[in-house]
């Protein structure tokens, strides 16, 4: 019978010859190469490139069976399955239309990038049950990570409900897990890596991390490397983003703890390390509601070398570890927050805050168009210095209160005049040279005021993409009269003090943190922000060009606090006029005769994935200069190269020279990083190492 397509009427009207009920009208829609009846059964039979059509659900096949009085359809050969956007491809489907169930075998499934199959399923509209099923991160293959489940329930959210669990990598099983019960989005794996290297003071190491599921949205496991030279280095790990308390937290927890056998030197104030060492990070961020959250970081060090000798590439981005945690409760046009921040490792200074409780009252209009800011908080200080100080201690009650009347001229100014004040009183404090009580009242008063000027020019580079400029032109003024902020001196601890920094600081006196430490203010800042933009297609502008600059000009006595009358000239530069190239630097000059004091720049440039370059120096004057370089070429789809030098021109070494390849396998499902370092210079890394590591995309 040649192709046609047959309306379920005219179906109807040819199951009503042989007397049997008629399906309804409206029912589905079917269309096949040929057709024929099946006199013993009833069924509506098509075949070749047959199709039923009802209600958004699709059916195809080689050969679709229609009961018309059961309204099922049963399909065989090349079956396929489309609805609600989920697509199932089977060996056979028994699918009713009325309730759209489904039974079938040799069935497969799946939302990218997992793909899901089972020998038999059955399901509703909302849900597809599986026997002996299997999941895998993208296609199925030898290097695929997969979980195995003897049955898997497939429902709303994507989320998934297993019995008789197991983890693997393509066919090879590596350990039972619990009944899961997630979104198939989370993390059913969430890493398998393995290290395998050697250093000169570790000697050669060997390593495997693994974390698994254990409960929704949480994957716990461990990690451990043994080092011929150190020993064994092992803790247990854990990632989580999952619901808690009716809000989402997410976080990570990453532990580890040796008895050290090697050659362990100093710490940093040159004490001898003990063999028992370890370190705890932990991450945590919480939204209880919407308008409460919690977040917090705790990093112990047993020493303040752990994580440089066992764990570099984490100790280079954190230093200096912290340990705190912060509630926050976020109202219409006010901010309270609780913080709690401790000393856990002895070898480094903190200002702990055990705790400090604080209101802060956003600007809110107030009548006759000023504004009213407000800041108060209690907190309990200390202040334990490694370096065998004594321990300083008080409890410090501070409030700031400000008014602000902004008046606008138009669309080319602004001026807004401040005055404000602040109160603080120090209780129980270490007495130094009067009493354990002290109270300062502080007043400020000051204006800010700004210019704004844009010119337009009809400029168009086609390779450059720039469609027209715009220069836009700032000029700011900014005054801070704050007198006698250095009053009571001796009898303040030196808590919340003064660090080192080369920007510029907040002028304002509610804006200043180190109120242990205030001195008197009469100073004017200069500024000038200047932008250049061309039109972008989609978001109206985009920047090509920035520069700002700014400087203070002190009033009064300024010698005593080691300040001159014109402060260092600082300024801030970018460019960015494509976006496979961007420069950026900061600097400042001595205000005096103009020599360099700092010089930091940034130079990256890219094409697409294929290579990229960047450069970068830190120049303070006669401390540091130091350039770092790394160079990435893409070979082919399979292997990267990178190439990094860290070159200290003071010294004339170079303290860093790296060389590696990056291995992708299985489609980027594993990655494989081989590197080769030497070091130079006074580090406790020894002068050479090399090390492979292996990683597993999470799954």
């Amino acid at each position: 019978m040649t192709r046609r397509i047959t309306r379920i009427a005219i179906l109807a009207v040819s199951i009503a010859a042989q007397r049997l009920p008629a399906v309804p009208e409206g029912g589905p829609e079917f269309n096949a190469g040929s057709f024929d009846t099946d006199p013993a059964t009833g069924e509506y039979v098509g075949t070749g490139d047959a199709r039923l059509d009802y209600q958004g659900a699709l059916l195809t096949a080689d050969e679709i069976r229609y009961h018309p009085r059961t309204q099922t359809a049963t399909a065989r050969g090349h079956v396929e399955l489309t609805r609600a956007g989920q697509r199932v491809v089977a060996g056979e489907i028994a699918y009713r239309f009325p309730d759209q169930t489904f039974s079938a075998s040799d069935i497969r499934l799946g939302e990218f990038p997992f793909y899901v199959s089972g020998e038999r399923a059955s399901g509703t509209p909302s849900e597809v049950t599986l026997a002996n099923a299997r999941i895998t991160y993208t296609e199925p293959g030898p290097f695929a990570p997969a979980l195995n489940a003897g049955t898997l329930v497939y429902g709303p959210d994507r989320r998934i409900r297993t019995h008789d669990t197991s983890l693997g990598i393509g066919p090879v099983t590596l350990l039972p897990l619990p009944r899961l019960s997630q979104p198939l989005g989370g993390s059913s794996l969430s890493r398998i890596d393995a290290r395998l290297g050697q250093r000169g003071n570790l000697g050669f190491f060997l390593g495997l991390g693994i974390e698994v599921p254990v409960l929704e949205g949480v994957e716990a496991g461990g990690a451990a490397t043994f080092h011929t030279k150190r020993g064994l280095l092992i803790g247990p790990t854990a990632t989580y983003d999952t619901t808690l308390l009716g809000g989402r937290a997410a976080g990570s927890l990453d532990t580890g703890y040796i008895h050290d056998y090697g050659d362990r030197l100093t710490d940093v104030l040159g004490r001898p390390i003990q063999p028992d060492r370890g370190f705890v990070a932990w991450t945590h961020h919480q939204d209880i509601t919407e308008n409460f959250s919690v977040f917090g970081e705790i990093h112990y060090w047993s020493d303040s070398e752990v994580t440089r000798d066992f764990r570099s590439g984490e100790f280079y981005r954190l230093q200096h570890p912290d340990n705190f945690l912060e509630a926050n409760y976020t109202g219409r046009n006010y901010v309270i927050s609780l913080l709690a921040r401790a000393q856990l490792n002895s070898y480094h200074s903190v200002q702990q805050r055990l705790p400090e409780l604080r209101f802060d009252l956003l600007p809110v209009a107030s009548g006759l168009g000023i504004y009213q800011r407000l800041q108060l908080s209690a907190a309990s200080l200390t202040d334990d210095s490694p370096s065998g100080e004594p321990t300083i201690d008080s409890n410090r009650f501070d409030g700031y209160y400000a008014l602000e009347r902004p008046v606008a001229f138009g669309d080319w100014g602004a001026f807004t005049p401040v005055i404000g004040g602040r109160l603080t009183h120090y209780a129980d404090a270490n007495p130094g040279d009067g009493a354990s009580h002290y109270t300062r009242a502080l007043g400020e008063i000051g204006f800010d005021a700004s210019l704004r000027a844009s010119g337009v020019f009809n400029y168009k580079n086609e390779q450059w993409r720039i469609d027209g400029l715009r220069h836009l032109v700032t000029p700011r003024l900014s005054y801070r009269y704050i007198p006698r902020a250095d009053k009571g001196r001796p009898f303040i601890p030196a808590i919340d003090d003064r660090t080192f920094t080369t920007y510029l600081q907040p002028l304002g006196l509610g804006d200043q943190r180190y109120i242990d430490e205030l001195r008197p203010t009469n100073t004017l800042r200069i500024g000038l922000d200047q932008t250049l933009q061309t039109r972008h297609p989609e978001y109206g502008s985009r920047d090509l060009a920035m520069l700002n600059l700014a400087a203070d000009l002190r009033f009064g006595n300024t010698e005593d606090a080691g300040e001159h009358d014109l402060s260092d000239l600082h300024a801030e530069f970018a460019l960015m006029p494509a976006t496979w190239l961007r420069f950026d630097f900061f600097t400042s000059l001595d205000s005096r005769d103009f020599t360099l004091r700092e010089f930091n720049a940034g130079l990256t440039v890219h094409d697409g994935e294929l290579w990229s370059f960047t450069l970068s120096n830190e120049y303070l004057h006669s401390q540091i200069e130091e350039y770092v370089g790394e160079f990435r070429y893409r070979f082919n789809e399979v292997w990267l190269g990178y190439l990094r030098l860290h070159y200290d021109a003071r010294e004339s070494r170079f303290n860093e020279r790296t060389i590696g390849l990056i291995q992708n396998i299985a489609n980027g499902l594993w990655t494989i990083r081989y590197g080769v370092t030497m070091y130079d210079g006074n580090t406790r890394e020894s002068d050479f190492g090399f090390n492979i590591n292996v990683t597993i995309a999470r799954f």
